[in-house]
């Protein structure tokens, strides 16, 4: 029996894990009575709590199915795409300090107070939560695109155009395989491989046809999630976080065992991935993610962390900051942890199903379809849901707090407490909602995470330096979020709709095509198709390296069967490329590693030249209001109201005091000699990211 398309068992587990969460939800509502407990908690989460809500925070099924995906499409090095936070790791130790000490319900606070602006707290509450419809698209588009592929249409169901678009997927990987293994094609076929491929590019070649309607699918998830999270608030959040935080372990660990059983262990993995794709920093000439594309995103994404909307609220609803800490660094490296059971699974589907799917975002649905039984496969979709929930329940509450205090608060004030927990209620049940249009525009996770890298950036330079720097002034500030705000977001996507520019032969550049010859070892397939004798046989083999788009993401023919037709720009414009080829910078010749590792330089590091430029030349903010942030930002926290009112107090009165503990006293810089607890967190942290490092090492050696 089948309901939905699922088989009732499945149906059944979901529907337990939905009634559970909305009762946890109204449980936690019944002790929610203020603005601070439906938005920190009351600051009074431990560190049990603090641990699942961070790891809940920072753990996405999405995170799952992009690093499985881009492993299955580029090998171990793809996993970069999500597991270069794991060197960001041991900064946690420092920004969540930050947030805990200044005292703030929101990250738009920072903005008011640091910069005695309100305008600057509005324009990161606007910012925000128009990247809130983004976030949310990421997690309805991986339990959407799951969903779909565990329910398959049969051939005999689908319409005459939908089987057409198998059977040429089908005969486009038949091609593409021929080509991989070095064999030549003649001008008939290889005139049809290119009108295939062209085809493809524009996404109209699929490998299956889903019963599943996603936006259905979106709009029954989202409201699912709203009405747990308007009901309970960041205390519903962190309850039900801790129960989703094992179903996340259970939907990492699940494929594993069955996945390795059927490949026949590590050895037939072996013998059924290339070489190439079990290099950990991938290869220069055949992966996108070579070591200095790697180092580029890990740095456009540490300038980018500290923006993130829940930062100020996880750290700020601990009882201090060394819970806070704690709570921060053991549940961000437990998820390192998981993350290497993610790449596991997605060397297993290389090596199980390379070239069957059309869209990679599907691979983590395929492999449960394939691997699990019924009942299984709905704890897997329950895990997903979690593990997307978890991170979506907290995203909208802290979307909301910026909303109320930065936006609404200030426009209307003095209204009541339960006024303003209702109008939260409306701000979550709208971004929500609003993740749903994301989902249906973009369609495609790796897009939507390259924004997530970058984005972030306009306003994560401006709060590393005003936690450390007193000369950075509020015109600075202002100036370089809207240049950057112009280059990072408006141009990459309004350019795509100009005509001059998406068919424009200049901007319609593409890299050259190149057959690349390597040596690897044989794999089974090698031997079944006589080009080895045996498997692990050193042979050399060929793969053609197929031309990427200079200034847009794809690039194809206007008319795929035509191979005289113009070409047209898809997908986003890189406003970076563009920038720096403005100045003489040619890129024609430039691999994609090399454009992508430019275009996460400039994100990172342009940010911060506008700022010490413009801060040079323009006003800071007054020294009064300087004395008294610093002044809180360097007082303890204390375990009563009472003593946090009189240490602060104290503080105020007399700011200079704490001149002695900085490094550069006399400087404008508030960088502060660092303690017993600073040196052995962040140290010990970065031991522990060498540790990871070696598992994953072994992990990939194991044969």
């Amino acid at each position: 029996m089948h309901i939905f398309g699922l088989h009732f068992l499945d149906f059944s587990v979901i529907l337990a894990y939905i009634i559970i969460i909305l009762y946890l939800g109204k449980k936690a509502g019944e002790k929610t009575s203020d603005t601070g407990d439906f938005f920190l908690a009351g600051r009074k989460l431990g560190k049990f709590y603090q641990f699942f809500l961070n790891f809940g925070c920072s753990t996405n099924a999405d995170q799952a199915v992009a690093v499985s995906r881009e492993i299955y499409r580029m090998g171990i090095g793809g996993m970069w795409i999500q597991f270069l936070v794991l060197f960001l790791t041991p900064f946690y130790w420092f920004t969540t300090f930050f947030f805990r000490r200044v005292r703030l319900t929101t990250t738009g606070d920072f903005f008011s107070d640091r910069f005695d602006s309100k305008f600057l707290g509005g324009s990161f509450a606007i910012f925000t939560l128009l990247m809130a419809f983004i976030g949310g698209g990421v997690g309805y588009m991986v339990a959407g695109k799951t969903m779909m592929a565990l329910t398959p249409k049969t051939m005999e169901q689908c319409t005459v155009e939908e089987r057409l678009s198998i059977e040429q997927f089908r005969e486009y990987q038949k091609y593409k395989d021929m080509l991989d293994q070095g064999q030549t094609l003649d001008t008939e076929d290889q005139g049809r491989y290119e009108e295939l491929r062209e085809r493809n590019k524009r996404g109209e070649l699929h490998s299956f046809v889903s019963h599943t309607d996603p936006n259905l699918f979106y709009l029954i998830y989202a409201i699912i999630v709203a009405i747990y999270t308007m009901l309970g608030g960041f205390r519903a959040a962190a309850i039900t976080d801790a129960i989703q935080g094992f179903l996340m372990i259970t939907f990492s660990f699940i494929l594993i065992p069955l996945g390795l059983s059927k490949i026949g262990g590590f050895s037939g993995l072996h013998a059924s991935v290339p070489d190439y794709m079990f290099e950990l920093f991938g290869s220069t000439t055949l992966s996108e993610y070579a070591w200095y594309t790697i180092a580029a995103m890990a740095f456009a994404n540490l300038v980018s962390i500290i923006a993130s909307a829940t930062a100020m609220q996880t750290a700020g609803s601990a009882t201090n900051e060394n819970t806070a800490r704690f709570g921060m660094i053991g549940g961000m490296f437990f998820k390192r942890f998981i993350m290497l059971f993610w790449a596991l699974a997605g060397l297993l589907a290389a090596g199980l199903y390379a070239g069957q799917l059309h869209d990679p975002d599907l691979i983590w649905g395929f492999m449960t379809r394939d691997l699990l039984v019924p009942g299984a496969i709905g704890l897997m979709l329950a895990g997903i849901l979690a593990a997307n929930m978890s991170t979506l329940d907290a995203a909208s509450i802290s979307n909301s707090a910026l909303f109320i205090r930065n936006l609404y608060g200030p426009i209307w004030p003095n209204k009541s407490e339960s006024h303003y927990i209702n109008v939260g209620r409306v701000v979550i049940a709208v971004t929500l909602l609003g993740g749903i249009g994301a989902a249906i525009y973009v369609g495609n996770l790796l897009d939507l995470y390259k924004y997530f890298i970058s984005i972030p950036a306009i306003f994560g330079a401006a709060i590393w330096l005003g936690f450390i720097w007193r000369r950075l002034g509020k015109v600075a500030v202002i100036v370089q979020v809207f240049i950057c705000l112009i280059i990072y977001a408006i141009i990459p996507n309004v350019f795509p709709n100009i005509n001059a520019i998406k068919y424009s032969p200049y901007f319609t550049q593409q890299t050259e095509e190149q057959t690349v010859t390597y040596e690897t070892t044989a794999l089974l397939e090698d031997v079944q198709m006589n080009l080895a004798t045996n498997v692990g046989e050193p042979i050399r083999k060929t793969r053609v390296i197929e031309p990427v788009g200079v200034f847009f993401e794809t690039v194809a023919r206007v008319d795929p069967a035509d191979p005289n037709s113009r070409k047209v720009g898809l997908g986003r414009f890189h406003a970076e490329i563009w920038v720096l080829s403005l100045v003489g910078i040619d890129f024609s010749n430039a691999p994609k590693a090399q454009l992508v590792a430019t275009r996460f330089l400039f994100d990172g590091g342009f940010p911060f030249l506008l700022l010490f430029l413009f801060s040079i030349f323009g006003r800071g903010v007054s020294k009064k209001k300087l004395d008294r942030f610093f002044a809180k930002m360097h007082t303890p926290v204390q375990p009563t109201d009472e003593e946090e009112e009189k240490a602060l107090q104290a503080a105020y009165d007399n700011p200079e005091q704490f001149k002695k503990d900085k490094i550069w006293p006399e400087s404008s810089w508030e960088i502060m000699k660092p303690g017993k607890m600073d040196i052995i967190g962040f140290g010990g942290s970065w031991i522990i990211v060498g540790f990871i490092i070696f598992l994953l090492w072994v992990m990939v050696n194991i044969k």
